[in-house]
C-alpha cells in the first residue's frame, strides 16, 4: 500500500511534487508563492473561481508542510474587451471593442471602471469562501514598472520568440511584430496599435493599423507613434506575458486550463530561454461545462457564477466542488447544489466517526478533502443536518414561519435531535432554492433500480394520486411486482429528497402533498 502524502488528496500530492522540484531547482523553499490570473473582462464563473481556488488549496498544502506560501491574484484588467458579454448588448460597449477593460466606464456605475467591477466580483467571491490572497491590478504593476526588466529583455529577443511560437503553435504574426501592445494614444484601443520596432530603454514604434478582435475586424485609426513598454500603457502579448510575471513576482506554482495550454507552453520556453529561470510548477486542468456540456463562456452568457451558487450552498459545499478533484471535465449547474450539500453532510459523518468507509487509503482522502472543504480549520464537533431535497420540500410546504416549523418537523421526525445554526442556515438556503428554482424540487433519480421496483414505484404515484396510504402502498406494490418493500422505500425517498432514507414516508406525504409527491416519483421513476 502507498503512503498517505500529507491528507490524501491531489492537493498535498502537489504540493508534495512542486517541492520536491523546487528543493532539486536548488531554490529557497522559505517563501513558495502561488498565482492565478483572473479575467477581467467578462461576468466571472466557476471556472474562473476555481483556478484562484485550487492555488490557494497548494498554498494552504505547501503551508501544513511547514513553508510560508501566499497567493497572488492578478487581475488583468490591462486586457481589451474582445466582444460584449451576453446580457450586456445594451449597455454602450459595442464600441468599446479593443479598448482595455480598465479604461472602460463601467456600465453599472459603482466602480472605477469596467475591468474594477468584473474584478470586484470574483474577489468578493473569493472572500466569501474565506481565501486569502495578495491582489494585483495589471494596469498598476505595468503604471510601476513592475516588468520593465522582463519587457525589456523580451523585446530584445523578440525575433527568436517569434521564430518559436511560429514553430511550437503555427502562429506567425510575431515574426512580423514584436510581442507587445500599446495602447494607441489616439484612439486608446489595444491589439489594433501593431508594435513594429524595439527602438530600445523598453520603448518601440507602432502603427495603428486595425486587427481582427473577437472574429470581427476593427478597423484602426492610422495613427503612427512610440510608446514606452516599462510603463505603458500597454502590456505583454500572453505568449510571453505569464513569463514576465513568474519572473518578477517570483511565482513558483501557477495551474492552468486546457484552453491556453499553448501559450503556457511557449512561456515556459521564454521562461527558460530568454529570462533565464525555470517556469513554475503547472497542472493542467479541465475546463467546467455546462448542464448541456457545453464550455462556459462569459460571452455566449451561459455562466455559473459563484454568486449564483452562494445563494443556495454553503461556502463549504462551492469549496468542495472546486477541490474533489482537478482531472477531467465536468458539467456543472446549480442543480448540483443539492448533491454536493448532501455530500458535504456525508463527509462530515465520515470525519466524526458517525459513518465508516473500509478503505483506509480512501477514508484519509475523504477526511482531508473535507478538512480543504474547511480550509484546513474543520468545524471543533459533528453539526445536525438534514437531506437538502427533504429541506426543500418542507420549504415548499411551509412558506410562513419556515425556518421554525420545518426545525420541529425534523425533531418530530427524529431526523435531527437539538437544531443549531448549521441547521438554520441549511434551511435559510434549501428555502431561497424552493422559492426560486423552477419547480423547487431537488429530488434525485431512482433509475438504478430494476424494472420491478420501477413498476412498483410507479403504482405508489398512483396510489398517492388516488388517496392511498403512503406505506400500504408501498407494501401492496412490492408484493404484487416480486421486490423487497426496502428497495421501493429506497426508490422513493431518492426520487423525493435525492437521499437513500428519510422521515417516515406518510408523515412527509401527508405534509407535502400527495398530488407532489406522486408527481416527483414519476419524475425520478
Amino acid at each position: 500500500m502507498s503512503a498517505t502524502i500529507g491528507r490524501g488528496t491531489w492537493i498535498d500530492k502537489l504540493a508534495s511534487e512542486l517541492v520536491a522540484r523546487e528543493e532539486a531547482l536548488g531554490r529557497d523553499t522559505s517563501m513558495i508563492r502561488v498565482e492565478s490570473g483572473l479575467g477581467a473582462s467578462g461576468v466571472p464563473h466557476i471556472g474562473s473561481l476555481g483556478d484562484a481556488v485550487r492555488a490557494y488549496g497548494v498554498a494552504l498544502a505547501l503551508r501544513d508542510m511547514g513553508h510560508r506560501s501566499e497567493l497572488v491574484a492578478y487581475s488583468d484588467d490591462m486586457d481589451g474587451l474582445r466582444r460584449v458579454p451576453a446580457g450586456m448588448e445594451g449597455a454602450g460597449l459595442e464600441e468599446q471593442v479593443g479598448r482595455p477593460v480598465s479604461s472602460i466606464g463601467d456600465p453599472d456605475g459603482c466602480h472605477a471602471s469596467y475591468g474594477a467591477h468584473m474584478s470586484s466580483l470574483l474577489l468578493g467571491a473569493l472572500d466569501a469562501l474565506g481565501i486569502e490572497y495578495e491582489h494585483m491590478s495589471a494596469r498598476e504593476a505595468y503604471a510601476a514598472g513592475r516588468f520593465a526588466g522582463q519587457a525589456a529583455e523580451i523585446l530584445g529577443a523578440a525575433g527568436r520568440i517569434g521564430d518559436h511560437i511560429a514553430g511550437a503553435t503555427g502562429q506567425e504574426k510575431f515574426r512580423g511584430a514584436l510581442p507587445y501592445w500599446p495602447v494607441c494614444e489616439s484612439c486608446g484601443r489595444l491589439y489594433t496599435a501593431v508594435a513594429r520596432e524595439h527602438l530600445g530603454g523598453g520603448r518601440v514604434s507602432y502603427e495603428c493599423a486595425g486587427a481582427e478582435i473577437g472574429g470581427r475586424r476593427v478597423d484602426g485609426c492610422g495613427h503612427a507613434g512610440e510608446a514606452d513598454a516599462a510603463r505603458g500603457p500597454g502590456k505583454l502579448a500572453w505568449k510571453v506575458e505569464f513569463a514576465a510575471r513568474w519572473d518578477a513576482l517570483d511565482v513558483r506554482f501557477e495551474a492552468y486550463g486546457k484552453d491556453i495550454m499553448d501559450s503556457v507552453m511557449v512561456n515556459d520556453w521564454v521562461s527558460e530561454n530568454v529570462l533565464g529561470r525555470a517556469p513554475p510548477h503547472h497542472v493542467r486542468y479541465e475546463m467546467f461545462l455546462d448542464r448541456a456540456g457545453g464550455k462556459i463562456s462569459k460571452s455566449s452568457g451561459n455562466v455559473l457564477t459563484p454568486q449564483e451558487w452562494l445563494r443556495y450552498g454553503t461556502p463549504q459545499s462551492l469549496l468542495l466542488l472546486l477541490y474533489k478533484r482537478i482531472a477531467g471535465a465536468r458539467r456543472v449547474g446549480v442543480e448540483d447544489v443539492p448533491q454536493l450539500m448532501d455530500e458535504l453532510a456525508r463527509l462530515e459523518r465520515l470525519y466524526f466517526g458517525a459513518e465508516d468507509e473500509p478503505n483506509a487509503e480512501r477514508a484519509a482522502r475523504l477526511r482531508g478533502l473535507y478538512e480543504y472543504a474547511h480550509l484546513l480549520s474543520p468545524p471543533p464537533e459533528r453539526q445536525e443536518r438534514a437531506p437538502y431535497g427533504l429541506l426543500v420540500e418542507l420549504a415548499r410546504a411551509f412558506r410562513e414561519d419556515r425556518e421554525a416549523i420545518v426545525a420541529r418537523r425534523l425533531v418530530e421526525y427524529g431526523t435531527v435531535r437539538e437544531p443549531g445554526e448549521a441547521l438554520a442556515e441549511s434551511i435559510r438556503l434549501a428555502g431561497r432554492y424552493a422559492d426560486e428554482r423552477a419547480g423547487g424540487g431537488a429530488g434525485g433519480s431512482a433509475a438504478e433500480m430494476g424494472e420491478g421496483a420501477r413498476a412498483a414505484l410507479l403504482e405508489v404515484a398512483d396510489a398517492l394520486d388516488a388517496g392511498g396510504d403512503a406505506h400500504a402502498a408501498v407494501r401492496e406494490a412490492s408484493k404484487r411486482h416480486g421486490v423487497q418493500a426496502r428497495e421501493v422505500f429506497r426508490a422513493a425517498y431518492l426520487a423525493l429528497i435525492g437521499a437513500p432514507s428519510g422521515p417516515r414516508l406518510g408523515r412527509f406525504v401527508d405534509d407535502i402533498g400527495p398530488s407532489r409527491a406522486a408527481a416527483m416519483i414519476r419524475e425520478g421513476a
